[in-house]
Formats: C-alpha cells, structure tokens, sequence
C-alpha cells in the first residue's frame, strides 16, 4: 500500500523537474549554437556571417516568446515586440560593422568568431537586464564567459594532449600489469633459468 501512495508523490516531482527543464531548453540551446558557432569558425577558417545573424534572431525571438505570458495588454505586448526589435537590430548592425571588409583584415578569422560571440553575449546579457530576466542575463554571462574559455582552450590544447596520452600510457601499464603483462614473463624467465 506504501508503494501505491509514494508513486502519485513522485509523478508530480517528475512533472516538475521535466518542465524546468522543458523551459530551460532554448536557452541551453541557443548557448550551445553559440559554442558550436565559434568551435566551426576556428576549424573552417571562415566567419559564418548568416549563422551570427540567425543566432542573434533567434534569441531576439526567445527574449519575447518567455517574456510575453508575463506582458498584459497589447500596448505592453507592441512595446515588447518593438523594443526588442530595435535592441537586436542594434546588435545586428554592430556584428556586420565587425564584418565589413576593412576591419575583417585587422583581425584573423578565429578571433572574429570570439568577437562576434561577444558581441552576442553583450546583446543577450543586455536584453536579460531590460526585461529583467535572469535566464537571458545569465545566458548572456555565459556566452560572455565562454570567450576566453574558448581563447584558452585552444592555446592549451597541446598540454591537453599531453596529458591525454599520460594518462592512455598510464591506464595501459597498469592494464598490462594486472593481465599478467611483461612483469609475470619476467618471473617466468627468470624462474625457467633457476630449474
């Protein structure tokens, strides 16, 4: 009988924690479009101008899709939509001003991809402030925060490397070790040559 009354108990709590994270879920997303952006434009060597721009729509589309439950009235719902529109726009012609083709030489491919996440990330921490909301201020840190976690990565990746094959060589001794690698046909030579 205890099993019956503990089951409905968890059905909520599941609910719960489903729908959290169901409403989470553009904003995961949109961060890793963000990383997968900057990660492609490092290895291609190309700036994906229509991948920033989209990106950026996108996420002007989410600002308004979460906050318009929370708007009443359709003065407070075109305010909304115009205000949001007018930011991105911003954001918009900053990232194809960083794209033009004289300051596109000042700077190399992989670091205009960071400039353009963090132009994003400025737009994104920006529209979270104006329509006080904490997953799109945050998500706008987290792009932000993901600029020189991408710069250092990329620099530190040898030593990353490095450590991986420590690791493998470490991992493999002692596998070999424990099937009874070069250690026991040691112990057997040397007790074949003692007979």
């Amino acid at each position: 009988m205890s099993e019956f009354e503990a089951q409905p108990s968890d059905a909520p709590a599941r609910s719960t924690t489903a729908r959290f994270l169901w409403q989470q879920l553009p904003y995961v997303v949109a961060l890793l479009l963000a990383i997968v952006g900057v990660a492609y434009t490092n290895v291609s060597h190309q700036p994906l101008t229509g991948y920033w721009e989209f990106l950026a729509l996108a996420i002007g589309v989410v600002c308004v899709v979460t906050k318009w439950p929370e708007i009443e009235g359709k003065e407070g719902q075109i305010r909304l939509i115009w205000t949001q529109a007018l930011h991105w726009i911003a954001v918009l012609i900053t990232m194809n001003i960083m794209l033009i083709s004289g300051v596109q030489q000042l700077l190399p491919t992989p670091a205009t991809g960071l400039v353009l996440l963090t132009l994003l990330a400025l737009g994104t921490f920006l529209a979270g402030l104006s329509l006080l909301s904490l997953q799109i201020a945050f998500l706008g840190l987290a792009m932000g925060a993901a600029v020189p976690a991408i710069s250092w990565l990329k620099q530190s990746i040898f030593f990353f490397l490095l450590g991986a094959v420590l690791l493998i060589g470490l991992a493999i001794s002692f596998w070999w070790r424990q099937d009874g690698g070069p250690s026991q046909s040691a112990r057997d030579i040397t007790n074949h040559r003692e007979d």
